[in-house]
């Protein structure tokens, strides 16, 4: 009988609190456990989530170049709480969320056809871009010019700091990408619905303004829908056309109907978007890149702003680098947002064998600018390269002096 429980105790020894212990053999991050297979590590016994775990091998440790102390830098939106409205959705990603993002906060937000996200304005600057469906924006700023227009995808508006405006849905299912030039944007302040404003002024005061009876205001939503359904609009602005934004002022740059950015390189599409071919969009600056699988953006950095990514399909990885021998290597998948630190150096890699990686990447500021780390040194004196670097001279005096930008 004490055989028998001796042998039924050693029989369970593989599994502690429901966990099965992996085999030491190899590296065992695919598999969710930080075991790098030369001695290093051990498997994760405890609460846990094996999903991401295994989705988020690096940040097991699978890197051995990665040192210090970096803060995360990474947000999934699946982890944002989703406020549900007759009529749409939206998930936000803002500081309280991930820190590190201290220029910029995100949303993605969802119409159905008709449905409309109420009239309003805010005190920062508002970016979208339509990824699924078509929606109607309709903006006014404070000279009394406006513009409706009709957006699809890869199409982009840029509403400036205190612009009215609204959008509203045209397709069965409608969703686009929101970004603010301020990372706390659910604060008192930032966001002014009309029918918020309408409800809490007194009603003979409303009256008076629009020179109507009180009783035509006894309806209106308090609280405020933030998304309701309605019916797709079928009338005309009857204003003075000459007042319609168009050209440099418009609100609206149609991504696709543009040429992208020449890619050396030749590893994707990459697509840019600021203040030199938008002039309406003054504090943000944007680009939206097509990465071939296998594919590399390459080694560099921003000199004028923080980097700020939203993932839209595929996988990527990408170390950055902080500084002081700091850097901290991330991996990420559709749906995933990330902030890295101005002037931090890092690249992005596809790392799916058969699916293009495609992103967003936004800066506020009135352009986009980095700095690659091959073209740097390939355009300082290649002694001094090959010196601080200990590599051959006649591989620094090679180097590229073109920015490649996507590397296959």
């Amino acid at each position: 009988m004490k055989l028998s429980l001796h042998l039924s105790a050693l029989a369970v020894l593989p599994t502690v609190l429901g966990a099965a212990v992996p085999s030491t053999e190899g590296p065992q991050f695919d598999k969710g456990h930080p075991i790098d297979g030369k001695g290093k590590g051990a498997p994760l016994l405890g609460g846990t989530d094996k999903q991401i775990d295994i989705s988020n091998p690096d940040n097991l440790g699978r890197q051995s170049t990665d040192n210090g102390i970096v803060p995360n830098l990474k947000w999934r939106f699946s982890d944002s709480k989703t406020r549900l409205f007759r009529g749409g959705w939206l998930r936000e990603q803002v500081i309280q969320d991930l820190p590190q993002s201290h220029d910029i906060a995100a949303a993605q937000q969802h119409l159905s056809k008709g449905a409309i996200r109420e009239l309003h304005w805010h005190r920062v600057a508002e970016w979208g871009f339509v990824y699924a469906g078509s929606v109607l924006i309709s903006a006014v700023d404070e000279h009394g010019k406006y513009q409706v227009e009709k957006l699809n995808f890869g199409d982009i508006w840029y509403f400036p700091k205190g612009v009215a405006h609204t959008v509203q849905g045209l397709e069965d299912e409608n969703e686009f990408l929101l970004v603010f030039d301020d990372p706390d944007f659910d604060k008192i302040g930032t966001t002014f619905n009309v029918d918020d404003w309408v409800a809490h002024t007194p009603r003979d005061v409303v009256a008076k303004n629009f020179g109507l009876d009180p009783s035509v205001f006894d309806n209106v939503p308090n609280p405020n829908p933030n998304i309701f359904n309605g019916t797709v609009s079928t009338k005309n602005v009857t204003a003075n056309p000459d007042d319609i934004l168009t050209g440099d002022a418009s609100f609206v740059y149609r991504t696709l109907q543009h040429e992208p950015e020449p890619v050396p390189g030749k590893g994707g599409v990459f697509y840019k978007i600021d203040s030199t071919n938008f002039p309406a969009s003054k504090t943000l600056a944007a680009t939206y890149v097509t990465l071939k699988p296998g594919g590399l953006r390459e080694l560099h950095w921003h000199p004028n702003a923080e980097e700020w990514l939203y993932f839209h399909k595929g996988t990527a990885r990408a170390t950055v680098f902080i500084g002081n021998a700091a850097s901290r290597t991330f991996d990420f998948s559709a749906g995933d947002t990330a902030a890295f630190p101005d002037n931090s150096g890092h690249y992005i890699e596809n790392t799916s064998e058969t699916e293009d990686l495609v992103w967003i990447e936004v800066y506020k500021s009135d352009r986009v600018a980095d700095i690659p780390l091959t073209q740097w040194l390939a355009l300082t004196p290649p002694d001094l390269v090959a010196q601080t670097l200990q590599i051959p001279l006649e591989v620094a005096e090679k180097l590229q002096k073109e920015k490649q930008v996507l590397l296959p």
